[in-house]
């Protein structure tokens, strides 16, 4: 079995955008994964003959009957996915060397987190982005933005496994920030203190394509997601101090 499933979907990506980002995972320091990648637009083979293009028996290929959308495709890589942790890839990023080591590496040692990502690099108009480091800061900036950049996450997939979780499609294109807020007090977060990723930075990004869907998906995930938590903490809270008054 591998130690690492790499999830990627496709998506009429640009085909030069696709090549750098499928040979950022192939040219990565740690060797020991599989490349799982789901072409979600049926009727356009292009990115199909990139993707066969590639000699690599770690890639498994899969071209989805029907379009699925991000959450729909992203969920199919999961339940194909075998390795121990599951590293995320977008179709238009590149991961730098290291990056597949450094988060596996971080996952080994700290069995209490279950989500690792790290610094970015904003490319083209090279702009380094650093995110919170500990749970603590992650899960208190959760409340406002998305503080892990989601492409370039290890999630352990037993943290997905035995809270039942997976991308909601009812969150999308927030699906990423859902994920996290559902995590937060079901495991620990961690974002490595150094760039291990470049995000690209386009007009294609679904930001800015769907940036008022965004906004909406975003918003709901506060308004359910986040205040049903809330909700619970202070219920537990207020239990505590019952007991602790007795």
């Amino acid at each position: 079995m591998p130690k690492v499933s790499v999830c990627l979907s496709v998506y009429k990506t640009k085909p030069e955008y696709l090549k750098e980002c499928i040979s950022s995972i192939l040219n990565q320091t740690f060797k020991d994964f599989e490349f799982l990648i789901a072409d979600d637009c049926p009727e356009d083979k292009t990115c199909e003959d990139i993707i066969k293009s590639y000699a690599d028996e770690r890639i498994i290929y899969m071209r989805n009957a029907q379009n699925l959308g991000i959450s729909g495709s992203r969920n199919s890589l999961l339940n194909m996915a075998r390795g121990e942790y599951i590293a995320v890839m977008d179709h238009d990023d590149i991961s730098l060397p290291d990056r597949l080591k450094e988060e596996a590496a971080y996952l080994d040692d700290h069995p209490e987190c279950g989500v690792v990502s790290c610094w970015y690099e904003r490319f083209p108009d090279i702009k380094i982005k650093k995110k919170p480091q500990n749970s603590r800061q992650i899960e208190k900036a959760l409340k406002n933005s998305c503080p892990m950049l989601h492409p370039a996450a290890m999630i352990r997939k037993s943290v997905l496994e035995e809270n039942h979780l997976q991308y909601e499609t009812e969150y999308t294109p927030a699906e990423d920030y859902a994920l996290w807020c559902r995590l937060c007090g079901k495991t620990k977060f961690h974002n490595i203190q150094k760039v291990l990723f470049r995000y690209r930075d386009h007009q294609n990004n679904a930001s800015k394509t769907h940036k008022e869907q965004m906004q909406r998906a975003t918003l709901k995930v506060r308004q359910q997601i986040l205040y049903q938590k809330k909700m619970r903490f202070s219920w537990l809270k207020t239990l505590f101090n019952i007991k602790k008054e007795k």
